[in-house]
């Protein structure tokens, strides 16, 4: 794979992870304000980009198990810890929606 290629794919797991986390984070903020199904919208936008980046990700792990090898870049690794924290706001964000949602009800 050309550097340009690889640079390319890496940008664009950034780009869709860190779009997909914003998206996490604004439904946590939106179900503080207690706008559920905004919440919800989001968290659906969110994981429908986080697909995206994650699509990118996965073929870049197929290539680095086969004979093409993968060179190990600053910029991968970036992209790999992109990877992580959005998906672990993705799950952040839905216990966030459900906490909210157990102190508006008793409220």
């Amino acid at each position: 794979m050309a550097d340009e290629e690889l640079e390319e794919q890496i940008f664009g797991i950034i780009s869709s992870v860190g779009t997909a986390k914003s998206s996490y984070i604004g439904a946590i903020q939106e179900a503080k304000q207690g706008n559920f199904d905004r919440a919800n919208e989001m968290i659906d936008e969110g994981n429908k980009i986080f697909v995206e980046g994650h699509k990118i990700h996965a073929s870049l792990i197929q290539k680095e198990m086969s004979t093409e090898g993968l060179k190990t870049s600053l910029i991968l690794i970036h992209a790999e810890d992109q990877v992580m924290m959005a998906d672990m706001f993705k799950t952040l964000s839905q216990e966030f929606v459900d906490l909210y949602k157990q102190i508006y009800a008793k409220k």
